[in-house]
């Protein structure tokens, strides 16, 4: 899942600080900016909202995010990567992360179709035989 998706989808779950809330609200303000409070990203965001359980509701938003070209915006990615940070010192919002990104490595692996994922890094060493 994207950066930004993962963090929506993790601070909503995890609102509790005060720093988490003020990140969220401004990965949102600037979301409802960009794209507009009407768009499709952020009526699907505050759909999430509504259900943040809903599995189908969690892939709109990434859907809407890769539409909107969200991940090509600097800033936007910016705001969500600061976010995520937060979350990841949050033990409620990091077993969110966890789980959102192991249910998206086994879509990857086991689902039929096309897949996308972005900004991904792994650093490993190579081994050729």
């Amino acid at each position: 899942m994207d950066p930004i998706t993962t963090a929506i989808v993790a601070a909503y779950a995890a609102v509790s600080s005060s720093a988490i809330k003020d990140s969220y609200s401004t990965l949102k303000a600037l979301l409802k900016k960009k794209f507009g409070e009407e768009s499709e990203l952020v009526e699907a965001v505050n759909k999430l909202e509504a259900k943040p359980q809903s599995e189908a509701r969690k892939a709109t938003v990434q859907e809407e995010v890769e539409a909107a070209k969200a991940n090509d915006d600097p800033e936007i990615v910016q705001i969500a990567q600061s976010l995520l940070e937060k979350l990841k010192e949050n033990p409620e919002a990091q077993q969110v992360i966890n789980q959102t990104i192991s249910n998206v490595k086994y879509a990857a692996t086991s689902a039929t179709g096309t897949a996308s994922i972005s900004n991904i890094h792994e650093n490993a060493a190579s081994k050729d035989d």
